[in-house]
């Protein structure tokens, strides 16, 4: 079997993602109350929106802004995101030592290509121009189409790409287009997968 490419899911395997941490520093850093920043990102379907692709960052930064009675910068935005997200640096340390291409497929909104750089500078600039999030495609994992849509745009073929995510149900999607697909969620579970593949 040869690996030509391995494609990861970023919430979960290469960062520890906490929701209520980013609610709280834009809340803290906008001077809004936090039942405000839940209630736009979330109840609103704003973030959904943004994620689904229904939304590019400018419209949803604005709107966001609007329902808060604020302006919120980009900066601001991915300051926040690096707050709630915690590198997992046994993760990153095996992906780094790796010759094999990487890309990112990820269910977000166009925003997370630009704080994954800064985010996760270990794995740039390998995974630059190559970070695809669920708003390139109106599609979310599992649905086996964003996996192909993805593959497509890299010209690789789904046999010869290894997924790694930490929910199964996005792994069965995974593997119903085709791909080699493996539950990961820390540095040991990354360094046995890649071993049963062999990967390098």
């Amino acid at each position: 079997m040869r690996i030509d490419l391995l494609l990861l899911d970023v919430d979960g395997v290469l960062v520890q993602y906490q929701r209520a941490q980013r609610v709280l520093h834009l809340a803290q850093a906008l001077d809004v109350p936090i039942a405000h920043v839940q209630a736009a990102l979330y109840d609103s379907g704003l973030e959904a929106a943004h994620d689904s692709g229904a939304l590019d960052g400018a419209r949803y930064l604005s709107r966001l802004g609007e329902l808060l009675g604020t302006t919120v910068t980009l900066p601001t935005w991915i300051a926040a995101r690096h707050a709630a997200s915690h590198p997992q640096l046994p993760v990153l340390q095996r992906l780094q030592a790796l010759q094999v291409p990487m890309a990112v497929l990820t269910n977000n909104g166009a925003l997370m290509v630009q704080a994954l750089p800064t985010l996760l500078p270990q794995l740039f600039p390998a995974l630059q121009d190559r970070v695809f999030c669920s708003a390139d495609f109106g599609l979310r994992k599992p649905a086996p189409q964003v996996f192909l849509r993805t593959l497509a745009a890299l010209g690789v073929p789904a046999g010869h790409t290894l997924f790694v995510d930490d929910l199964f149900a996005n792994v069965r999607g995974a593997r119903a287009a085709g791909l080699h697909a493996e539950t990961v969620q820390d540095g040991r579970g990354l360094g046995k997968v890649l071993k049963r593949y062999a990967v390098r």
